[in-house]
């Protein structure tokens, strides 16, 4: 049974759905942190197992020119730590730079080769669509890391031809149950997690990412409003602090092979 969730008009029924675990897949550190943190610290409290790949080192982040020397250490710092906070230990970099990254079959074949190595019940990764009405979700690498795992989880990794060498170093075809998206426009979004539980763990993972944040107090407040907001959208409690995914079901009881 996933934890802590509650549906609105979502394909995941969280009462009978069995999660062990879940690869999360973004472009830059903290992205992860803001699109799904308290849904991540419900599952591993629920045991479990999350892992993380981070696509770009986020070299082109922050806001001191100070830091430029230092800025890939200090943010695989910042994510490591704020990966513990929420339970995750297990992190992954694909190194890619910031601001350039594509969904280039290098990177696709690295994305199968990870979920193929993992393979895990769920696969969360940002939404390939741009979203209009709040463009900050749709950073140029966010949209290439949607598109790039999307071109993995269908059809690369449950086909036993695509990027055979990975086939014959021993890592089989699997077929992903869920795809889950983060930073997806508001009318996709058919998934609402109740993170109630978890907000004060989200916003102090949030927090470690201080190189990216001038103004921490005015994130914090941005974030729990639209937490709220995303609470009312589901049709929750008054109050409720809720995180929104666009839930697609990749391989169910309604899916024919090969369609």
């Amino acid at each position: 049974m996933s934890p802590g969730v509650s549906s609105a008009k979502s394909p995941f029924d969280a009462s009978s759905e069995r999660v062990e675990r879940v690869l999360c897949f973004t472009a830059h550190p903290d992205d992860i942190d803001f699109g799904a943190a308290g849904t991540i610290a419900a599952w591993t409290a629920a045991g479990v197992e999350v892992s993380y790949c981070i696509m770009t080192d986020g070299d082109a982040g922050g806001f001191d020119p100070v830091d430029r020397e230092r800025i890939i250490e200090l943010r695989a710092e910042e994510q490591k730590q704020a990966a513990a906070l929420v339970g995750v230990s297990d992190i992954h970099y694909l190194h890619e730079r910031d601001g350039y990254l594509e969904p280039t079959h290098g990177v696709i074949k690295q994305i199968v080769k990870l979920i193929r190595e993992i393979r895990p019940d769920i696969v969360v990764t940002m939404h390939p669509e741009r979203n209009w009405d709040r463009l900050q979700k749709s950073h140029p690498d966010h949209l290439a890391a949607g598109e790039a795992v999307t071109r993995a989880v269908y059809p690369a990794v449950e086909n036993p031809f695509a990027y055979p060498e990975l086939a014959d170093a021993g890592l089989a075809a699997y077929k992903l149950p869920w795809l889950w998206f983060i930073s997806s426009p508001e009318a996709r979004e058919n998934h609402f997690v109740d993170v109630s539980g978890q907000v004060d763990a989200k916003l102090e993972a949030i927090r470690i990412h201080a190189s990216q944040h001038p103004d921490i107090d005015g994130m914090e407040r941005v974030v729990r409003g639209l937490m709220l907001a995303n609470g009312e959208r589901a049709g929750l409690p008054a109050g409720t602090s809720a995180e929104g995914f666009h839930v697609v079901s990749v391989n169910g009881s309604s899916t024919i092979a090969g369609f």
